[in-house]
């Protein structure tokens, strides 16, 4: 079956746009974790608060176009390039764990950041113990911790392309 290949030009430009979306989607991670760790290690209240409002405004903006543009980006290079989608495992792989951490970003993620500002903001002037914050505080700290762990596999797997076609992905006669 002949399949639609990109042109060099628009593979070239749908690679920037994916880099530039991957990088920036582990970037914004990156900060999550930050305030995650700061608001878990902060006997602050005011500091607490600032980094969990923080977190929500990034999340906010940031989670669904960034993870979107990745996924969709990649589905596009993987379909339109001689890599295909399900012929190289390491393809495979990278596909089905941005596919999971989006969807994990964009429902998951999303609501523990409203949660935690949903609770910050009811005491503005209390003391971190008056927030009922519960296991909160390490969710912030371990969901971005095991996306970064993902992307983190995403990368290596993109530069290392380990080797084996998946038996279904065989060409005939070769």
């Amino acid at each position: 079956m002949a399949t639609k290949r990109l042109s060099p030009a628009a593979r070239k430009t749908l690679l920037i746009v994916h880099l530039a979306a991957s990088m920036s989607w582990l970037g914004l991670m990156l900060c999550l974790l930050t305030l995650g760790t700061a608001g878990l290690l902060t006997s602050s209240a005011t500091t607490l608060r600032s980094a969990y409002l923080t977190m929500r405004l990034l999340g906010d903006a940031l989670i669904v176009p960034l993870s979107l543009l990745t996924l969709l980006s990649g589905l596009a290079l993987a379909l339109g390039t001689p890599w295909r989608l399900f012929k190289y495992r390491w393809v495979t792989v990278k596909f089905w764990l941005t596919l999971a951490a989006a969807a994990a970003s964009i429902v998951e993620l999303t609501a523990r950041l409203h949660e935690a500002a949903r609770l910050v903001a009811r005491h503005p002037a209390g003391t971190i113990a008056d927030m009922h914050l519960g296991f909160t505080r390490y969710n912030l700290v371990i969901i971005p911790t095991v996306a970064l762990s993902v992307y983190l596999t995403n990368v290596v797997l993109s530069v290392l392309k380990p080797s084996g076609l998946k038996p279904s992905g065989r060409s005939r006669g070769r």
